[in-house]
């Protein structure tokens, strides 16, 4: 333990998932959060966590594999968002075709796409986004689906569309992709930190 105790501290793709794929609090979402929203990993240790995270949620989250332990800091990607953005998108659907859009259904990123598609299915996520929003009391509170994502099935029920919103602070994100998701490649969490720390940067720094 004493090992880790010294080290440097980033969620896991798995974590990163669990950081922004609801717009819920808890403990080790707050976590999650904070060091998402930092511009260079921090050193981490269970004896000096930041309030709000007491023993209990530090050892859930190293149960749950939400946080990777790093012998050296890594600093987020400072390139604009339009250079960096296909090559972080790029490896999350095993075809390759993705795109980042905001809440408004304008697309930021797009890999894999025309840019006609793009622009139609940026704006096709906005409707999603807005359908979740308008039908969350019965699909979480009556059906207890806590999964916001949306999907286009085909008869075997595999998803041909899929729509994930990140929830980056006060603002909704929708990755939009065809094929089999790739979430738990290391690239998503390089989005999702991009994303955090220019759309919801902390006022801590650990």
């Amino acid at each position: 333990m004493l090992e880790k105790e010294i080290s440097y501290a980033l969620p896991t793709p798995a974590g990163a998932y669990y950081a922004v794929s609801t717009a819920e609090s808890d403990p080790p979402r707050r976590l999650l959060r904070l060091l998402l929203s930092q511009t260079e990993s921090p050193r981490l240790s269970p004896e000096k966590l930041p309030q709000g995270c007491d023993r209990e949620c530090f050892e859930r989250i190293q149960r749950m594999g939400w946080l990777q332990w790093l012998a050296e800091p890594l600093t987020v990607m400072e390139q604009p968002l339009e250079t960096i953005l296909p090559e972080l998108l790029a490896p999350l659907s095993d075809g390759g075709k993705v795109l980042l859009a905001d809440a408004q259904g304008f697309y930021i990123g797009s890999n894999g796409f025309p840019h006609e598609t793009a622009e139609e299915l940026a704006a096709l996520s906005a409707d999603f986004l807005g359908l979740q929003q308008r039908y969350r009391g019965v699909l979480q509170g009556n059906l207890h689906l806590n999964a916001e994502a949306w999907g286009i099935v085909d008869a075997g029920g595999h998803t041909r569309l899929g729509v994930w919103p990140l929830h980056i602070g006060k603002h909704i994100f929708a990755l939009v992709m065809t094929g089999i998701p790739h979430f738990n490649h290391p690239d998503f969490v390089q989005l999702v930190w991009t994303l955090m720390t220019r759309y919801a940067p902390a006022s801590i720094v650990l």
